[in-house]
Parts: structure tokens; sequence; C-alpha cells
């Protein structure tokens, strides 16, 4: 009996994928609304933030988390000399 089951969701399983399958390929039904548009790229809200690397333990972190010590950049002022 488990066999039979077995079987049977394996056949089902198998069809909902062919079928789901092939719905993607016929795209949007006839008369269907057609898919939304791509929203524009988002690069526009914000600048993009230029990188430092922290020349104590190696983190890379924003520019405006810098804390500059000796001519050099660090992540925090932990690890800026004192």
């Amino acid at each position: 009996m488990t066999r039979l089951l077995f079987w049977l969701a394996l056949v089902f399983l198998v069809a909902a994928a062919v079928r789901s399958k092939l719905r993607k390929m016929s795209g949007p039904p006839p008369g269907g609304a057609a898919p939304a548009p791509n929203p524009p790229p988002r690069a526009a809200e914000q600048p993009i933030e230029r990188m430092l690397q922290c020349a104590h333990c190696g983190v890379h972190f924003p520019a405006s988390e810098n804390v500059p010590a000796n001519g050099r950049d660090y992540c925090s002022p932990a690890h800026a000399p004192h």
C-alpha cells in the first residue's frame, strides 16, 4: 500500500512540475493582465559611498565612519593609536 501511495505522489509531483513549466513557457493567458514592468534602478536614491580599509584590522567600512589618526584610516576609536 505504501508503494502505491509513493508512486501516486511521484506522478502527481511530476505532473505538477510539467504543468508549471508549460505555463511559464506559454506566457500570460489571453485577455490577462500584462506583467508589471521592472522598477527603475534605485541607484538615483543614494549615492555610492567610498569604502576605506582599517589600518589596524583590515576591515572595509564606509568613509563616513572614518576615524583618521596619523594620516591613516581606522574603523573605530579603539583601533586608532592613542
